[in-house]
């Protein structure tokens, strides 16, 4: 039970990684402007990362996780497909078992349209899912969830202004510019799922050049931080750093958990839309 209830947490990771770095930099509104023009990334993109976790005050690799973006269709229409898995190893599975996989479907101008998230952690399965639609300007969401108890919850929500999940905000942050902020600056994030609508944020730390582990590659890079507010306290889940050029692709993400430590790095990346300008020779 205690090793269940730590390791929780680890199933957000790059939900909250990977994904919510996208949050950042782009404010919600209408539906009608819930669009915006991609101009980060395109259809063929791949990236894997490699998940660490500090046991005993030595670095051990406890996974992996891989992220794709495909052209494809939803409702007729044409729409960008992006999943994001998480394996454990035989490491990690010795303590607690995780199997996550995470799907959304974007129209080409990112605004959501399909979120599903079903995650194996431990012994405890479940899914969420998320169906939205735009009607008269609002943004309504429809919401399935179904519980480690093995029971159905079904829900609907309709919001003023535009709400994403931990998946379309990444593709929509993708596309930030951030030039003009600045160090300390916080950037809320209206991110949902099945259950509730999240008080959280980004706050911008900065510019730092990271080398990666593994490769020795150098990127300079955009670095943040994901909070979020529980029991009215702040908690810094989260720093990432994402590379400073029109790709904004992260890097590396430090993980800050109840039980320890834990770090994601790039491991390799193809189809990438722009040139890697961030990369230090």
């Amino acid at each position: 039970m205690m090793y269940t209830k730590r390791f929780r947490l680890h199933g957000r990771w790059l939900a909250a990684i990977l994904l919510s770095v996208c949050c950042l930099f782009t404010p919600g509104t209408a539906q009608a402007q819930c669009g915006i023009e991609n101009t980060a990334f395109q259809g063929g993109e791949f990236l894997n990362y490699d998940l660490y976790f500090n046991w005993k005050f030595v670095w051990v690799k406890v996974g992996s996780a891989s992220m794709s973006t495909v052209k494809s269709k939803y409702g007729g229409q044409p729409a960008y497909r992006t999943s994001l898995v998480t394996r454990g190893n035989d490491k990690l599975d010795g303590v607690f078992v995780m199997r996550d996989t995470l799907l959304c479907y974007c129209g080409e101008d990112l605004a959501p349209l399909y979120h599903r998230k079903g995650a194996l952690e431990g012994k405890r399965y479940y899914v969420d899912e998320l169906w939205y639609s735009y009607p008269g300007g609002k943004c309504k969401v429809k919401k399935h969830a179904i519980k480690a108890s093995g029971e159905h919850q079904w829900g609907e929500t309709t919001f003023k202004d535009c709400v994403y999940d931990m998946m379309s905000i990444f593709l929509r942050a993708r596309n930030f510019d951030a030039s003009k902020m600045t160090v300390g600056q916080n950037i809320a994030m209206p991110i949902t799922d099945a259950s509730s609508l999240k008080n959280s944020w980004l706050k911008y730390r900065g510019k730092e050049t990271f080398k990666m582990e593994g490769t020795k590659e150098k990127f300079r890079c955009l670095v943040f931080s994901f909070i979020e507010r529980d029991d009215g306290k702040n908690h810094e889940l989260i720093r990432f750093y994402v590379t400073d050029d029109q790709n904004h692709i992260p890097v590396r993400l430090d993980m800050f958990l109840s039980f320890g430590s834990a770090k994601a790095f790039l491991k390799n990346y193809k189809g990438v839309r722009s040139p890697m300008t961030s990369k230090v020779k």
